[in-house]
Protein backbone atom coordinates (compact mmCIF):
# COMPACT_ATOMS: atom_id res chain seq x y z
CA UNK A 1 0.00 0.00 0.00
CA UNK A 2 1.68 3.16 -0.96
CA UNK A 3 0.63 6.44 -1.78
CA UNK A 4 2.74 9.33 -3.42
CA UNK A 5 0.45 12.23 -1.13
CA UNK A 6 2.83 14.71 0.18
CA UNK A 7 2.33 15.52 4.22
CA UNK A 8 2.49 18.76 5.24
CA UNK A 9 3.11 19.53 9.19
CA UNK A 10 2.15 22.92 10.14
CA UNK A 11 5.00 25.20 11.48
CA UNK A 12 5.32 24.52 15.47
CA UNK A 13 4.05 27.90 17.31
CA UNK A 14 7.42 28.91 18.72
CA UNK A 15 9.84 30.88 16.59
CA UNK A 16 12.47 29.39 18.17
CA UNK A 17 11.84 25.82 16.75
CA UNK A 18 10.40 27.37 13.18
CA UNK A 19 13.81 27.07 10.67
CA UNK A 20 13.08 30.03 9.30
CA UNK A 21 13.36 32.19 11.94
CA UNK A 22 16.57 34.11 12.25
CA UNK A 23 17.73 36.50 15.39
CA UNK A 24 17.38 40.39 14.62
CA UNK A 25 20.20 41.10 17.00
CA UNK A 26 17.23 42.84 19.17
CA UNK A 27 16.23 41.42 22.03
CA UNK A 28 17.41 41.77 25.91
CA UNK A 29 20.93 41.97 25.81
CA UNK A 30 22.66 39.45 27.67
CA UNK A 31 20.21 39.70 31.07
CA UNK A 32 19.28 35.54 30.27
CA UNK A 33 22.98 34.46 29.94
CA UNK A 34 24.01 37.13 33.15
CA UNK A 35 20.73 34.85 34.99
CA UNK A 36 22.06 31.53 33.76
CA UNK A 37 25.41 32.44 35.10
CA UNK A 38 24.22 33.83 38.18
CA UNK A 39 21.55 30.68 38.97
CA UNK A 40 25.51 28.20 38.56
CA UNK A 41 27.42 30.68 41.04
CA UNK A 42 24.52 31.05 43.27
CA UNK A 43 23.50 27.21 43.57
CA UNK A 44 27.06 26.57 44.56
CA UNK A 45 27.15 29.47 47.07
CA UNK A 46 23.74 27.74 48.36
CA UNK A 47 25.25 24.69 48.94
CA UNK A 48 28.12 25.97 51.23
CA UNK A 49 26.29 28.24 53.14
CA UNK A 50 23.52 25.93 53.63
CA UNK A 51 25.82 22.74 54.73
CA UNK A 52 27.43 25.41 57.15
CA UNK A 53 23.88 26.14 58.39
CA UNK A 54 22.69 22.90 58.82
CA UNK A 55 26.29 21.44 60.55
CA UNK A 56 26.45 24.04 62.55
CA UNK A 57 22.26 24.13 63.76
CA UNK A 58 21.91 20.12 63.59
CA UNK A 59 25.37 18.35 64.15
CA UNK A 60 27.09 20.42 66.42
CA UNK A 61 26.83 20.13 70.25
CA UNK A 62 23.22 18.71 71.44
CA UNK A 63 22.17 18.39 67.89
CA UNK A 64 18.39 19.76 67.08
CA UNK A 65 17.36 19.03 70.96
CA UNK A 66 19.36 22.91 71.42
CA UNK A 67 17.31 24.49 68.82
CA UNK A 68 15.62 26.98 70.41
CA UNK A 69 15.37 30.67 70.95
CA UNK A 70 18.20 30.96 73.31
CA UNK A 71 20.35 29.16 70.64
CA UNK A 72 18.90 31.75 68.11
CA UNK A 73 19.87 34.40 70.23
CA UNK A 74 22.81 33.45 70.86
CA UNK A 75 23.95 32.76 67.44
CA UNK A 76 22.94 35.77 66.55
CA UNK A 77 24.76 37.96 68.92
CA UNK A 78 27.76 37.30 66.59
CA UNK A 79 28.23 39.46 63.48
CA UNK A 80 29.41 36.67 61.42
CA UNK A 81 26.25 34.65 61.98
CA UNK A 82 24.39 38.04 61.13
CA UNK A 83 25.77 37.93 57.62
CA UNK A 84 26.13 34.46 57.39
CA UNK A 85 22.18 34.42 57.34
CA UNK A 86 21.26 37.26 55.44
CA UNK A 87 23.65 36.05 52.73
CA UNK A 88 21.41 32.63 52.50
CA UNK A 89 18.23 34.37 52.71
CA UNK A 90 19.07 36.69 50.33
CA UNK A 91 20.81 33.81 47.94
CA UNK A 92 18.20 32.19 48.44
CA UNK A 93 15.37 34.64 47.20
CA UNK A 94 17.30 35.69 44.51
CA UNK A 95 17.75 32.21 43.30
CA UNK A 96 14.54 30.92 43.80
CA UNK A 97 12.53 34.09 42.15
CA UNK A 98 15.13 34.13 39.38
CA UNK A 99 14.02 29.92 38.59
CA UNK A 100 10.12 31.14 38.97
CA UNK A 101 10.78 34.09 36.94
CA UNK A 102 12.13 31.54 33.99
CA UNK A 103 9.03 29.18 34.81
CA UNK A 104 6.79 31.87 34.32
CA UNK A 105 8.30 33.07 31.06
CA UNK A 106 8.29 29.49 29.82
CA UNK A 107 4.49 28.82 30.45
CA UNK A 108 2.79 32.10 30.49
CA UNK A 109 1.59 32.91 26.89
CA UNK A 110 -0.23 36.15 27.03
CA UNK A 111 1.91 39.19 28.05
CA UNK A 112 -0.24 40.65 30.43
CA UNK A 113 -0.32 37.37 32.66
CA UNK A 114 3.48 37.48 32.57
CA UNK A 115 3.82 41.09 33.28
CA UNK A 116 1.16 40.75 36.36
CA UNK A 117 2.87 37.11 37.56
CA UNK A 118 6.51 38.45 37.41
CA UNK A 119 5.18 41.64 39.05
CA UNK A 120 3.59 39.88 41.86
CA UNK A 121 6.81 37.31 41.99
CA UNK A 122 9.48 40.89 42.64
CA UNK A 123 6.68 42.41 45.44
CA UNK A 124 6.85 39.23 47.39
CA UNK A 125 10.57 38.84 46.36
CA UNK A 126 11.56 41.98 47.91
CA UNK A 127 8.89 41.83 50.76
CA UNK A 128 10.24 38.81 52.02
CA UNK A 129 14.03 39.93 51.46
CA UNK A 130 13.36 43.20 53.14
CA UNK A 131 11.23 41.79 56.32
CA UNK A 132 13.91 39.52 57.18
CA UNK A 133 16.65 41.63 56.55
CA UNK A 134 14.98 43.79 59.12
CA UNK A 135 14.39 40.66 61.85
CA UNK A 136 18.10 39.78 61.82
CA UNK A 137 19.88 42.91 62.03
CA UNK A 138 16.90 44.36 64.56
CA UNK A 139 16.59 41.23 67.27
CA UNK A 140 16.65 41.83 70.52
CA UNK A 141 16.94 38.39 72.11
CA UNK A 142 16.78 40.39 76.07
CA UNK A 143 12.92 40.58 76.09
CA UNK A 144 11.95 43.33 78.57
CA UNK A 145 8.29 43.99 80.09
CA UNK A 146 6.63 46.93 80.73
CA UNK A 147 8.50 47.97 83.92
CA UNK A 148 11.95 46.88 81.37
CA UNK A 149 12.14 43.45 83.80
CA UNK A 150 13.87 40.97 81.95
CA UNK A 151 10.93 38.43 80.85
CA UNK A 152 11.21 34.75 81.83
CA UNK A 153 13.03 32.27 79.77
CA UNK A 154 15.66 35.41 78.66
CA UNK A 155 19.10 34.13 77.70
CA UNK A 156 21.52 33.99 80.12
CA UNK A 157 23.95 36.27 78.45
CA UNK A 158 21.04 38.91 78.76
CA UNK A 159 21.93 39.45 82.71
Amino acid sequence: MSTTAETTIAAPRSRRLDPTYTRDGGGRGNFEMLAWLFMRISGVFLVVLIAVHLTTNLLVGDGIHAVDFGFVAGKWAHPLWQFWDLALLWLAMLHGANGVRTIINDYTRRGTGRFWLTMILYIATAVIIILGTLVIFTFDPCMVDASGALLEGSPAFCG
